[in-house]
């Protein structure tokens, strides 16, 4: 078995990723000599993520298997790398050991006072606030999350993670791979769960697994029912409903354009941000702090300074009356709760959504009908283009067309558009002089570039 620990020269396929790039900037944080290749690096020009990170100390490459070499230790490969790729070929040869992500952030876990935060929804946002919560106090904590936090991109960072000189570590503990159940971290934290990219049941199990690997503080949503299942003591817990036992309640919840405020156990908290979501995102944010042994006024005051994150609900600016908003949500709750929160800042949200996905599409079909259909307004409108295809053996057997076609049944406003080149010119007509225009969608590394577009052509 090789010692992770010992290893010095660590390679990464597939460093351009989220994921990968934290955990490569974190290695580099602690002295690791870091390289890595990405299918998007050519020779012709880099790319901003290249540039930032070759800016950090780590070596980028084409995805050729020049790179690969006997003078590397150990190589990290994306969940997205199959075996046929001629850099997994060519280590295999030279029988350099190789590891998936999961396994360097499980074993990074164990190095580090580690908080882990679960669910299906809000482990970017809220492993942010808290990192945010905990380097205020002086904490010094590392972070490793799945994006960049505005306050380290205006460093000239990728932003997802900080390696950090104290004895705190966040990182997100991730169930769509089935990663999450090799972390023993000290304290858990489960935000939610709803069905994403497996069945609630397998989902169930697999949180169950993850609260008891937890070796100290386990903290769940008390206020989300399924969530509330795998309570380990109502004192840790936090919810958004007052008749709750739990130990933090959130409550007095109003929103005014693009801020919030709201008390956690009588304490006033004033967010720049929208949504009720993240009223308990950033109510997670602070039980677990306040069980470390933090004041709910410093929480509160360390999250007046809180810029969000990328694609988080990112506003591009506002012209001739139309906000245009940029955000990551691609499960139905994420979608619901996306258009929700806008729905507080104009009459009328104009929502796009480019599923990811032939498989994830065909599996959450009847959720995101039902969820996006039950949170439109009359006014409201959904739109969406053809789904993302990342490649692999997809069995393309549904349309985006599919969803909009059985969102029109439910009476909803839905309309497609095939090719995302043509969305803007298509919904002008359906902008009016005070609404918001929501983009939505994931996994896909265009879509930064695609909502810039929309901005500049508004």
């Amino acid at each position: 078995m090789i010692d992770i620990g010992s290893c010095k020269n660590f390679f990464f396929i597939g460093v351009a990723g989220t994921g990968m790039s934290a955990l490569a900037q974190y290695l580099v944080g602690l002295g690791k000599n870091v390289s890595g290749s990405d299918r998007y690096f050519t020779n012709d020009s880099k790319n901003e993520t290249q540039i930032k990170l070759e800016e950090a100390g780590i070596r980028c490459y084409m995805q050729n298997g020049e790179a690969i070499t006997k003078d590397i230790d150990i190589i990290i490969a994306s969940t997205a790398i199959e075996d046929t790729v001629i850099e997994i070929q060519k280590a295999k040869q030279l029988n350099i050991p190789i590891i998936k992500r999961s396994e360097l952030l499980a074993y990074i876990a164990t190095t580090r006072r580690t908080i882990a935060v679960a669910g299906t929804s809000g482990k970017s946002t809220t492993s942010a606030m808290l990192f945010d919560i905990l380097k205020y106090a002086g904490l010094q904590p590392g972070i490793i999350s799945g994006a960049g936090l505005v306050s380290l991109i205006k460093e000239g960072k990728i932003g997802n993670a900080e390696t950090g000189k104290g004895e705190w570590l966040v990182i997100e503990a991730d169930e769509s791979d089935g990663s999450i159940v090799q972390y023993k971290a000290e304290v858990g934290v489960l935000l939610n769960i709803d069905k994403d990219h497996k069945e609630i049941d397998v989902l169930m199990d697999v949180f169950d697994v993850f609260k008891r690997n937890t070796r100290g503080i386990f903290s769940v949503n008390q206020s989300h029912p399924l969530a509330a299942k795998l309570s380990k003591e109502s004192r840790y817990n936090f919810s958004v409903d007052e008749n709750d036992d739990a130990g933090f309640i959130a409550t007095d919840f109003e929103q005014e354009g693009l801020n919030i405020r709201f008390k956690i156990n009588e304490v006033d908290f004033a967010l720049n941000t929208v949504g009720r979501h993240n009223m308990e995102n950033a109510l997670a944010a602070t039980s677990v702090a306040a069980l470390l042994g933090l004041p709910l006024q410093t929480c509160a005051d360390a999250l007046k300074h809180y810029e969000g994150i990328y694609r988080r609900h990112q506003v591009l600016g506002k012209k001739s009356g139309v906000m245009l908003i940029d955000d990551y949500a691609h499960n139905p709750a994420k979608c619901a709760a996306s258009i929700a929160a806008c729905q507080n800042i104009a009459p009328k949200v104009v929502a796009w959504l480019q599923p990811h996905g032939y498989g994830p599409t065909r599996f959450l079909r009847h959720d995101f009908v039902q969820e996006i259909g039950h949170v439109l307004r009359a006014e409201d409108e959904i739109w969406m283009s053809e789904i993302f295809y990342a490649g692999g053996t997809a069995e393309k057997n549904i349309s985006a067309n599919d969803l909009i076609n059985d969102l029109k049944e439910t009476g909803a406003n839905a309309f497609f558009v095939e090719d995302r080149n043509d969305f803007l010119n298509t919904v002008r007509p359906h902008l009016t002089g005070n609404c918001v225009l929501l983009l939505m969608g994931a996994r896909d590394p265009s879509l930064e570039n695609f909502a810039q577009n929309v901005w500049q052509q508004l």
